[in-house]
């Protein structure tokens, strides 16, 4: 009897100690979890709207559990302030500019709080410190956006249906080039043209552009002008015989036209001859009787050279010349 007592005490002791032994290890493996045995540092963030968060939560950070959530509670006006245990070892990868937003664990898990680590220049974040939070969009901002654009979207389709009942009838422009044969054709020609007058631009353009790459080319007359002073004193010289050629030309075609102008007037010779009948009349018949004039003193002289008083002098003075010629 004694025996199956003892039997029984060891059974029941060995229970009692693997129970305990359970129960330990839940412990530890708990506070594990909610990093209750590990070193932290207290970090918090203000946030408008927590959007159900609750005391202990878990902080995520680069995709890691790092911490939980102490506690939460009102500050300010309708400001919710939210603690965070976050383990020690992670405290050099986060910076004090860093950011904290709310977010799900999953589509429709709990809700986590997740750090962004902020630039490497700042400092890491000490312990007691505050995180910049960032707000996030509720469900109902949501809901209130997609509403909006299911109302634009109303809208866009009802303009839309308006305008192609309006295009399948006929109406505007859009429905005349589709309805209306000559008025497309006329409207295809204008986009032809307009396609035509682009290629001759583009051709244009191209010609322009390899004419001035002719003239830019080495040894060229505009690149002699541009570097060599020889060509261009040459050729400014020669501007200057030019002009003094134009000038000397304008004094001649002045002249010209004075001359051309008193050959129109009567108070010159020439001018009397060409304008006034009567005065070249005269002058005519002066010339006339000038010539009958020169004509019998020729007949008068050759008739003193046969008279027997003059006829020696004649002789005398051909033998002369005669000498003077040999």
């Amino acid at each position: 009897m004694e025996k199956e007592e003892n039997k029984r005490a060891i059974i029941v002791g060995v229970f009692v100690f693997l129970g305990l032994l359970i129960f330990v290890l839940a412990i530890f493996t708990l506070g594990g979890q909610q990093k209750t045995f590990v070193k932290n540092i207290h970090l918090s963030a203000v946030f408008n709207d927590v959007a159900g968060l609750k005391k202990g939560n878990n902080v995520w950070f680069s995709g890691v559990k790092v911490g939980t959530i102490s506690s939460i509670r009102f500050t300010g006006l309708s400001q919710v302030d939210v603690k965070m245990d976050i383990d020690q070892s992670v405290q050099s990868f986060i910076h004090r500019n860093a950011g904290v937003r709310i977010s799900s664990d999953g589509l429709i898990g709990n809700k986590i709080i997740v750090i962004d680590g902020g630039s490497p220049n700042a400092p890491m974040v000490e312990d007691g410190n505050m995180l910049q939070a960032e707000n996030m969009l509720s469900t109902d901002d949501i809901m209130k956006t997609l509403q909006k654009n299911n109302e634009n979207l109303l809208a866009i389709t009802t303009d839309f249906k308006k305008l192609s009942s309006q295009i399948v009838q006929g109406k505007g422009l859009v429905g005349s080039l589709m309805t209306d044969t000559a008025l497309s054709m006329k409207f295809r020609q204008i986009v032809t043209n307009l396609q035509t007058t682009t290629e001759n631009t583009a051709k244009m353009a191209n010609g322009l552009n390899h004419f001035s790459d002719k003239l830019n080319t080495k040894g060229g007359l505009v690149d002699n002008l541009a570097t060599d002073t020889t060509v261009f004193n040459h050729l400014k010289a020669s501007v200057a015989q030019l002009q003094k050629a134009t000038a000397n030309a304008s004094a001649i075609t002045e002249n010209l036209t004075r001359a051309s102008n008193k050959l129109n007037t009567t108070d010159n010779v020439l001018g009397v001859l060409l304008n006034d009948p009567k005065q070249a009349e005269q002058m005519k018949s002066t010339l006339n009787y000038l010539n009958e004039s020169s004509i019998k003193l020729n007949d008068d002289l050759e008739a003193a050279q046969h008279n027997f008083l003059l006829k020696g002098f004649f002789k005398n003075r051909a033998k002369e010349q005669a000498k003077q010629n040999k």
